[in-house]
């Protein structure tokens, strides 16, 4: 059931959870997409799966309330929920507790990032793993040496 207009259901958890949480809402949003291509399609399936009655679909309406207030607050920009909203809208659909849910995010992130980096090991790239924006690094070690391979038997090696 559409929200009545000015009536805002979502707006004080929202503002709740900017406010322990910082501005950047989880499951909305991609650090490289305007929109995750994902996400779109797992909510269809959700609301065939509320069509046909395996679910309420409640869930599903709550977050693209969510989207819709966050664009109403960016004066119309669209912050589309991504893979991980959809993923926890759908946790949710099937009455999974959210500690429960935590858990199967976290194996699926393990799933995907294994066979991530294991295509790009077949291709032949460097394994170019997700790291988070406030994580940027320099190597300040020391600088590149030489260091013998395990074939090079000039070594000295310690007696076993």
């Amino acid at each position: 059931m559409p929200a009545s207009p000015g009536r805002r259901p979502c707006a004080p958890g929202l503002d709740e959870a900017i406010a322990q949480h910082g501005k950047f809402v989880a499951g909305f949003g991609h650090r490289f997409h305007p929109l995750d291509p994902r996400a779109p399609r797992l909510l269809e399936l959700v609301d065939d799966a509320a069509r046909e009655g395996q679910v309420s679909g409640r869930y599903a309406t709550i977050a693209r309330r969510v989207e819709d207030e966050l664009a109403r607050r960016k004066a119309g920009r669209r912050i589309p929920m991504n893979i991980d909203g959809a993923t926890a809208v759908i946790h949710a659909e099937l009455g999974f507790p959210a500690p429960l849910a935590r858990g199967l995010f976290c194996l699926s992130r393990s799933v995907g990032i294994l066979s991530h980096a294991w295509e790009q090991t077949q291709q032949g790239g460097r394994n170019k793993g997700p790291v988070p924006r406030d994580y940027p690094w320099r190597y300040d070690g020391p600088p590149k040496r030489d260091v013998p391979s395990a074939r090079d038997n000039s070594t000295p090696r310690p007696p076993p």
